[in-house]
């Protein structure tokens, strides 16, 4: 078999680069629509002393080397999210980045070890605000490109047409016929409850799975095969053990103001109505650390300036966009790394 040439060969270069400059075409259009709406591009630092704490994202670690040889751990963020939202306390009311963004153990199709992460928050805006910029940022980018039908692995959809809207706990029951909801309360999830619902429903269980577990392999297998077909779907209100970073919702605190935009099957972008709680916020990292120590044997530290900058921050809500899958999508490329400029070595 022989191996494929690699990205910086000439002629598979001039087959990526109309891809690549239609990327650009859409970050100078994406830009000028943040700006436009008084929003201010910001660059956060890549090493942070933090990476994120959620138990299943993986970090790059490396360390500082002081001029006195002295030696600290640091790490590649996972998420520019800390690092905005410190800016978000520090008074910036508006802000977008287009962060280059780390995680270890992913690549495939639609994962890369480096990426573009398109961050962006509101102050004293509704969650169902950044909904929308979603779906006006998916338009924009398909306008840019001239495409007026995306399509994926053989899904398609309408990059303009009016989202399907559904609950987590609506597509648990639609799709798998499971009463999510009956297995959350305020404070506990019920794990027993959880893995005889998804039993019956014919989804493969294990004995040591966790009630996290069993929830993502229900939306792994049942639901987001479902998702973004004929027109993006914006699935809401995760339960709260599924939103680490994100506030109660109001009518109903067993679950979270957490969103997730498919288009295609595939999962574009994340958003929140922002956690603005230290306590809370510590607890739950905390528990997000004891059960990567538990399935991985490591945790990441607890950056202590975020959670201090969290008691001064103002209410707000955010997204994270997969620029590079919107991209792919825009552009109809097959993989994410096909729109990326410099591909990490496989």
């Amino acid at each position: 078999m022989t191996a494929a040439s690699p990205w910086w060969t000439p002629h598979v270069h001039a087959d990526r680069r109309p891809l690549l400059l239609a990327r650009n075409r859409i970050a100078a259009r994406v830009r000028a629509w943040f700006e436009a709406d008084d929003f201010v591009e910001v660059d956060p630092a890549a090493l942070q002393v933090s990476p994120g704490n959620e138990a299943h994202l993986h970090a790059f670690a490396t360390e500082a080397v002081g001029p006195d040889a002295s030696r600290r751990p640091l790490f590649l963020h996972t998420s520019p999210e800390f690092a905005c939202k410190k800016l978000l306390a520090a008074g910036e009311p508006r802000l977008f980045a287009f962060g280059h963004v780390f995680r270890n153990r992913e690549r495939g199709a639609l994962h890369h070890p480096e990426f573009t992460m398109l961050e962006w928050y509101r102050t004293g805006a509704p969650w169902t605000g950044v909904m929308d910029d979603c779906l006006a940022l998916l338009a924009l980018a398909c306008e840019t490109t001239g495409v007026h039908r995306v399509t994926f692995r053989g899904a398609e959809a309408d990059p303009f047409a009016a989202p399907e809207r559904m609950t987590v706990a609506e597509a648990f029951s639609r799709f798998a016929g499971i009463d999510l909801l009956a297995t959350v309360s305020v404070t506990d999830t019920d794990r027993d409850a959880l893995m005889a619902a998804a039993t019956a429903a014919g989804i493969r269980t294990a004995a040591d799975d966790t009630w996290s577990d069993v929830f993502s392999r229900v939306l792994v297998e049942r639901i987001e095969p479902r998702l973004g077909i004929g027109r993006p779907t914006l699935l809401t209100e995760y339960p709260v053990a599924e939103a680490a970073l994100a506030r109660p919702a109001g009518h109903d605190p067993r679950v979270a103001e957490r969103f997730e935009l498919y288009v295609c099957r595939v999962e574009l972008a994340n958003g929140f109505g922002e956690l603005t709680d230290p306590a809370e916020q510590r607890r739950r990292f905390e528990a997000e650390m004891a059960e990567k120590a538990r399935v991985y044997g490591e945790r990441y530290p607890i950056d202590g300036d975020f959670l201090a900058a969290l008691e001064i921050m103002p209410e707000a809500s955010g997204c994270a966009l997969g620029f590079d899958r919107l991209v792919m999508l825009a552009t109809g490329a097959p993989r994410v790394d096909a729109v990326i400029w410099t591909p990490v070595a496989g």
